[in-house]
């Protein structure tokens, strides 16, 4: 069984707080397939109460989180606009080493981001 896994953290930038009741989806990318593995929210911390993608389902790969950017703003009565500018927000990354611990942050506002591989 492999040791890595996969974690993030939402902050939103414009509060300076952390993100909560974030929906989060988790894919992995197979060809030009996308198949959903985790769906979650982010607790009082902006964080998942478990790892996306714990040890049992940690592989080397392609992924993509999205981050239901658009709906959180919505609910926390953010300035609202039509469409609103930001939405989901899809990041792709690759797990190159299955016995790491991947950290995939994201820091919102409701007029950009920014993420970064964290610890």
């Amino acid at each position: 069984m492999p040791d890595g896994y996969l974690t993030t953290h939402v902050l939103d930038t414009a509060l300076g707080q952390p993100a909560r009741a974030l929906d989060v989806t988790l894919y992995r990318l197979e060809g030009e397939a996308r198949v959903k593995l985790a769906e979650m929210q982010t607790n009082a911390d902006g964080r998942t109460d478990t790892p996306i993608l714990p040890r049992e389902g940690f592989a080397a790969g392609t992924y993509e989180l999205v981050f239901a950017a658009g709906a959180y703003l919505d609910r926390i009565g953010s300035p609202a606009e039509d469409p609103r500018f930001l939405q989901d927000i899809p990041i792709r990354f690759g797990i190159s080493d299955a016995t790491a611990h991947y950290h995939v942050p994201l820091l919102l506002s409701p007029f950009g981001y920014s993420t970064y591989r964290g610890s």
